[in-house]
């Protein structure tokens, strides 16, 4: 039994599921316990600032887009622990089925640090900006990794048998 059944895009997603399940999990755990305090911590500044300089919300409204930020972090770890499951099942991984849970993390994800990174650059904060730009980049990273992968081949003994089981079918009935 041969264990080289790993991919690179599944490989690369293990990865940033390492660092982004525990990281944003964390950032998006401390809004939720003190969404005023946390709110205006380094992964999270861009957007605070963002709400209270140019939409103007009111303490309530900044609340709200807080654990709305805090919601969308924790979906993207969310879908991150899912790939984490399905891609240690060697018959999912081989088959490719982990890669839908993959596919919405980095696109959740890439969206939520490219509006960060927008909102950090609009705001005048270039180390918020420089953390979601380099999130952003690991992101598309495997984003690209995966859309540029070729899907798994078959050994060439399964689809030899394969045929051999076909060729009597199309003989009897041909």
């Amino acid at each position: 039994m041969a264990t080289n059944n790993w991919r690179i895009s599944s490989l690369s997603g293990v990865l940033l599921a390492c660092y982004f399940i525990p990281t944003w999990t964390i950032i998006a755990w401390r809004i939720v316990t003190s969404p005023v305090h946390w709110f205006y911590d380094r992964p999270n500044v861009s957007l605070a600032f963002y709400v209270s300089d140019y939409l103007e919300l009111a303490a309530t409204g900044t609340v709200r887009a807080a654990w709305l930020l805090a919601l969308g972090r924790l979906t993207v770890a969310a879908f991150f622990a899912i790939f984490l499951v399905l891609v240690f099942r060697p018959k999912i991984r081989k088959s490719g089925g982990s890669n839908e849970a993959l596919s919405i993390a980095l696109g959740i994800g890439s969206v939520i640090s490219f509006a960060m990174m927008l909102m950090a650059s609009k705001v005048g904060e270039t180390e918020a900006m420089r953390l979601h730009a380099t999130e952003l980049l690991m992101m598309l990273g495997a984003v690209v990794v995966l859309a540029l992968e070729l899907p798994a081949r078959q050994p060439a003994s399964e689809s030899t048998a394969e045929l051999a089981l076909q060729e009597p079918e199309l003989i009897n009935h041909g």
